[in-house]
C-alpha cells in the first residue's frame, strides 16, 4: 500500500502517541492534534488521505465534525473512536457517515486493520447512514446496556445494519433481550416511521398461527365471523419481528419461506394475492440447525432468515456489565415511584459471581424485588445471598453438572436426545452430527482462547492449518482477530 497522510485527533496525548508510532511504521504520514478545530482546519485545506478521530474533545464533539467533513470532501474517510461506548455511539457515528467505529480501549492490530480497509476499500463500501438521527433523543433511554467486549461487537454490527433492510437472526438464551435488539434496529434503522410488530411463536396454538400470521376472510374457518388482518399486514412498511421461530410449525414454514421467495402472500381463505413490504427479524433460543437435522425446521427458510446472524450472549458471558444493568434498573424502579436504593461493593460483586439462568431478565425482576420489599437504602451481601438462596430452584441441578466430567455431560445431552424422539430412533448420520456438535465449540472457544490467531490455534488444537481453516468454513465459526 502507498504512502498516506492521517490525521488524529484525540484529547489524550498518550493515544496520540501510541496511533502515530504505529502508522508511521506502517509507512504513513501522520499528523496529530488535540482539538477539532486544528483538524478542521486541516481537512478544509485539503490536507489528509484518512482521519482519525476521538469523539469526546475539548472544543467540538467529534460526530458533529462528521457531516461537515463529508459536506466538503465526500470521499474522506472518518474512523470513530469512543470512551462512549454506548449504542447510541455506534450508530450516531455510522448515520453520520463514518467509515468505522472502534471503542476504547481499543485493539492496536484491530485499529490498523481497519486503517488499511478505509484506505484501499472502494467508496461503496463506506458506512453511509440515511438520515441523521433526531437531535432530542435521548441517551438515557438506550434499549441495550452494556460496554463489555461482547456487547461492543453487537453494537458495531447493529450500527452497519441501521440503513439496511437485511433480514436478521438473532439467537440467545431466555432473558438476553433478543426483543431489545430487534426494536434498536426497528427505532433507529430506516423503517422507524413505520410499525413496529411482534409475534410469539411459542405463545400461539399451532392451528391459529397462519391467521396470526397473514389474516382471515370472513368464513374462513369455524368462528371467522369477520375479516381480520393478520401481522404481516399490520407490519406493513415497518418491521415484523418473529419471536421463538423455531416453534413455528413446519406446516406455517413452508408459507412463511413462500412469502419471504415472493414478496406477496394471501389471507386464510382469501384469493388475492397481497404485496407486502416489510423487515423480518427472527429470534429463537433454540439450536435451528439440530432442529434441521431432526427434520423439525425447514433449511432453505433458516438461509432465507439467517442472512445476518446475531448471536446475544448470556450474562454470565458479560458480568462486567452487571453493575450497570443493576444502576439502569435501579433508576427504572425509582422513577415509577419505588424508594431509591444503591447496592454496595461486596454486594455487587456476589452478583457478579452468580451464573444468572434467568439472564438480564432475572436481574431485572431481583432489582425490582430489593426495591419494594426492603426498608434498608444500601443492599447489603447478607440481602443478596438471601434473595439468591430463595430465587432459583433449578440452581442444584447447575451445581450438579458444574463438576460433571466432559463424558459424563455428553453422555447426559445424548440421553435427552434420544428421548426427545420418543418411541422413534434419531435420522440416519448420527455419529457425524455428534462429531461436528463437539467440534465447533472446540473450534470456536480454542480461536477465542488465541485471540482469533488461527496458526496459534492449529498448534494447540494439533491441526493442520489448512485442516482449520477448512472446519472453520464447513462449520461457519466466525472469527475476529483481537477478541477474547
Amino acid at each position: 500500500m502507498s504512502s498516506s497522510t492521517i490525521l488524529v485527533a484525540d484529547d489524550d496525548r498518550a493515544i496520540r502517541t501510541v496511533l502515530n508510532q504505529a502508522l508511521i511504521r506502517l509507512g504513513h504520514d501522520v499528523r496529530t492534534t488535540g482539538n477539532a478545530a486544528t483538524l478542521w482546519r486541516w481537512v478544509a485545506d485539503g490536507q489528509g488521505d484518512l482521519v482519525i478521530t476521538d469523539v469526546v474533545m475539548p472544543d467540538e464533539n467529534g460526530l458533529d465534525l462528521i457531516p461537515r467533513i463529508k459536506k466538503i470532501r465526500p470521499e474522506l474517510r472518518v474512523i470513530v473512536m469512543s470512551a462512549q461506548n454506548t449504542l447510541m455511539t455506534a450508530v450516531k457515528a455510522a448515520e453520520r457517515g463514518a467509515f468505522e467505529y472502534l471503542p476504547k480501549p481499543f485493539d492496536l492490530k484491530e485499529l490498523v486493520n481497519v486503517v488499511e480497509r478505509a484506505l484501499s476499500a472502494p467508496q461503496a463500501l463506506a458506512l453511509n447512514g440515511n438520515a441523521a438521527l433526531d437531535a432530542a433523543e435521548a441517551e438515557e433511554q438506550l434499549p441495550l446496556i452494556g460496554r463489555s467486549t461482547a456487547m461492543q461487537e453487537i453494537y458495531r454490527v447493529l450500527a452497519r445494519l441501521m440503513g439496511t433492510d437485511l433480514t436478521v437472526m438473532i439467537t440467545g438464551e431466555s432473558g438476553t433481550g433478543k426483543e431489545l435488539v430487534a426494536r434498536a434496529l426497528h427505532e433507529y434503522g430506516k423503517r422507524r416511521s413505520g410499525p413496529f410488530v411482534a409475534i410469539n411463536m411459542a405463545a400461539i396454538p399451532r392451528e391459529l398461527i397462519e391467521s396470526e400470521l397473514f389474516g382471515h376472510e370472513k368464513g374462513a374457518f369455524t368462528g371467522a365471523t369477520t375479516r381480520s388482518t393478520g401481522r404481516f399486514e399490520q407490519a406493513q412498511c415497518g418491521t415484523l419481528f418473529l419471536d421463538e421461530i423455531g416453534d413455528m410449525p413446519l406446516e406455517a414454514q413452508t408459507r412463511l419461506l413462500r412469502v419471504l421467495q415472493e414478496g406477496e402472500y394471501t389471507t386464510v381463505g382469501g384469493r388475492t394475492p397481497i404485496k407486502t413490504d416489510v423487515r423480518i427479524i427472527a429470534a429463537t433460543h433454540r439450536d435451528l440447525r439440530t432442529l434441521i437435522r431432526q427434520g423439525l425446521f425447514r433449511e432453505d427458510l433458516f438461509y432465507r432468515l439467517n442472512v445476518v446472524p446475531i448471536r446475544l450472549p448470556p450474562l454470565r458471558e458479560r458480568t462486567e456489565d452487571i453493575p450497570s444493568l443493576v444502576r439502569h434498573f435501579l433508576t427504572l424502579t425509582s422513577a415509577q415511584g419505588l424508594p431509591t436504593k444503591s447496592i454496595d461493593g461486596p454486594a455487587m460483586d456476589r452478583l457478579k459471581r452468580y451464573r444468572w439462568p434467568g439472564n438480564v431478565r432475572e436481574l431485572e425482576n431481583l432489582v425490582r424485588r430489593l426495591a419494594a420489599l426492603y426498608s434498608q437504602e444500601v443492599i447489603s451481601t447478607d440481602i443478596i445471598e438471601s434473595e439468591l438462596a430463595d430465587s432459583a430452584p433449578a440452581s442444584p441441578q447447575v451445581e450438579e453438572h458444574q463438576n460433571e466430567g466432559l463424558s459424563s455431560a455428553v453422555e447426559r445431552h445424548l440421553k435427552d436426545y434420544f428421548a426427545a424422539h420418543k418411541d422413534g430412533i434419531p435420522a440416519a448420520g448420527l455419529y457425524d452430527r455428534v462429531l461436528r456438535e463437539v467440534e465447533r465449540p472446540l473450534i470456536s472457544l480454542s480461536l477465542s482462547a488465541t485471540r482469533g490467531n488461527q496458526i496459534k490455534a492449529a498448534q494447540m488444537l494439533g491441526l493442520n492449518r489448512n485442516t482449520l481453516r477448512k472446519k472453520i468454513r464447513e462449520l461457519d465459526i466466525q472469527v475476529i482477530r483481537g477478541l477474547k
